[in-house]
């Protein structure tokens, strides 16, 4: 509040200091309004308004141009980011694309793997028991050709024991024939 009094103070002082009529060159009044008037009228003829306004309008045509070059970058701005946001999106639902077809690829490689093994048991299980029959009936095979070369031998030492020679060389000619008239 004592600020304000102190500058009316100040701004009535120079209005109190005029003295005598007021169209005289002593009175300061008239001296201050004529000065006025002429720098208003040198501004005017030096079209300093019309300079003034054109700096002022540059001015705002600058402003106007950063305030659109601002909203231009700021919508290019939000399209990148749209973008941006649409290509994770995008990323983000091929990746998980990616792993649900890993999954049900590797759910059905398991699958593959179960059945090839199952398959491959089956195989060795079929290929045991083909060993297996193959051993015996070789075993068969070997104790029957056993059996039979001791029978033979047997029936041979019995046949030799009860025949005579005559005998002998009449069933070996015999035999010799019968081979003979295989081979040919």
């Amino acid at each position: 509040m004592k600020r304000i009094a102190f500058l009316l103070g100040l701004a009535a002082t120079p209005a109190m200091a005029a003295t005598g009529p007021f169209f005289s060159l002593r009175n300061t009044d008239f001296v201050v309004t004529i000065s006025f008037l002429l720098f208003v009228g040198v501004l005017v003829y030096l079209k300093v308004p019309t300079l003034l306004a054109g700096l002022l309008d540059k001015r705002a045509a600058g402003i106007k141009a950063d305030l659109d070059e601002a909203r231009a970058l700021h919508d290019e701005a939000r399209s990148i980011l749209a973008s941006y946001e649409r290509k994770h999106k995008e990323v983000k639902e091929q990746a998980d694309r990616i792993v649900e077809t890993a999954k049900r690829e590797a759910l059905a490689a398991a699958e593959q793997a179960k059945e090839d093994l199952q398959a491959s048991i089956t195989r060795r299980l079929a290929a045991a028991e083909d060993q297996i029959a193959s051993a015996e009936a070789a075993a068969v095979r070997e104790v029957r050709d056993r059996a039979v070369s001791i029978a033979v031998a047997a029936a041979g030492e019995l046949i030799a024991a009860k025949m005579t020679a005559a005998e002998r060389g009449k069933l070996t000619d015999a035999a010799i024939s019968e081979v003979g008239a295989k081979l040919h």
